[in-house]
């Protein structure tokens, strides 16, 4: 275990440097356990500058639990639309639920019952938990582990999963249990704003007299990683299926990737396969219809946290069959300009100029 030295020190100087250069963002100017649980939900794995608009969009609609957990599903997912990690979205909702009808409105506001909710783990429970009701929980997330990698000099990789251990063994040590909230949020935001993973400004850091990679120059040396294996690429065939001036788009299922989202219906290509022949091919499975494929319209590309994607998609001409859904849960015939009543996934959202194109030539031929 890494010895943690001059404790005192560290959190005087941290909470001083947070006092002068904290930003001002709008989740630090309430208490309300609910909008701060939002914006924790918004902000992993998402940059500040990104989730600060959605943050106030999403409230704006859903100022309170009892709003969110009546909402349909597709209005929070259209109001998350291009967040992306989906899943934050249904279970936030879930957990808004729970605590409607479960457990008479109230966000509970400990440990155990806070963590049993739906999608909150050990950062948003740490997170919520110390920031609206000051209990002393630490936070552990990215910026927090490289502040504390360059610090103690931490040999762990910080993407192994046997390092959490270690981590926050360290974050807990650290913590100031007496302002936990303040505390918190300026490790963060010293990993933000200082501690950044690429030129870091270590002559303007409060703690640049107790870091010891910043002694040895070792600080482009931490945080040590596993090498990862290369993100797997997969190949995609959609169908924009025309039928009577009408485009035909497919629901996922709510659960799993891109859950609840809507899609123009396709699929994976097998190794080899051609896009024409896949999209026709894959059209039929998913939806019993038969069409004949006329044009590629646009080819996509797009990264999700563990693979990537090319996506083409192919205007295609309805020729027979009756809807006969295998995958997808529900399905619509829409004009062009009603695809932005659905919520959809990035990479469809990315292929709608070329696709809006296409139309107005062929309306014209």
């Amino acid at each position: 275990m890494v010895k943690i030295e001059r404790v005192e020190g560290i959190r005087r100087r941290l909470l001083d440097w947070y006092a002068d250069h904290q930003r001002r963002l709008p989740w630090r100017e309430t208490g309300d356990p609910y909008r701060i649980w939002v914006s924790e939900v918004m902000l992993q794995q998402t940059q500040v500058t990104t989730v600060i608009p959605y943050y106030h969009r999403f409230l704006s609609r859903f100022s309170d639990l009892k709003s969110l957990a009546d909402a349909d599903l597709e209005e929070v997912l259209k109001l998350w639309e291009g967040l992306g990690y989906y899943s934050r979205a249904r279970n936030l909702q879930r957990a808004a639920q729970i605590v409607r009808f479960e457990l008479d409105g109230r966000i509970p506001a400990d440990w155990e019952g806070f963590r049993r909710l739906p999608g909150v783990g050990d950062y948003i429970a740490s997170a919520v938990l110390s920031i609206a009701h000051g209990l002393p929980y630490a936070v552990v997330d990215g910026n927090v582990k490289r502040v504390l990698a360059r610090l103690f000099e931490v040999e762990a990789p910080v993407n192994r999963s046997s390092a959490k251990r270690i981590f926050t063994k360290l974050a807990d040590a650290l913590l100031d249990a007496g302002e936990p909230a303040a505390f918190n949020q300026a490790i963060m935001e010293l990993g933000a704003l200082v501690c950044r993973p690429k030129n870091p400004d270590c002559a303007g850091c409060p703690l640049g007299g107790d870091c010891r990679a910043y002694a040895g120059g070792t600080v482009a040396e931490y945080p040590k990683r596993d090498r990862r294996a290369p993100v797997p690429e997969h190949r995609i065939a959609v169908g924009v299926v025309m039928k009577n001036g009408l485009l035909l788009i497919t629901r996922r299922k709510p659960e799993g990737l891109l859950g609840g989202l809507w899609v123009f219906p396709g699929g994976k290509l097998s190794s080899g396969q051609k896009g024409a022949a896949g999209c026709r091919r894959n059209v039929r499975k998913k939806t019993g219809l038969g069409v004949e494929v006329l044009d590629r319209i646009a080819r996509v590309r797009h990264a999700y946290s563990h693979f990537k994607i090319i996506l083409d998609a192919f205007a295609c001409r309805y020729v027979d069959g009756d809807i006969a859904l295998n995958g997808p849960v529900d399905h619509r015939w829409i004009r062009l300009e009603e695809l932005e009543q659905y919520p959809l996934p990035r990479a469809v959202q990315k292929m709608l100029p070329e696709l809006a194109e296409y139309i107005r030539l062929n309306e014209k031929g």
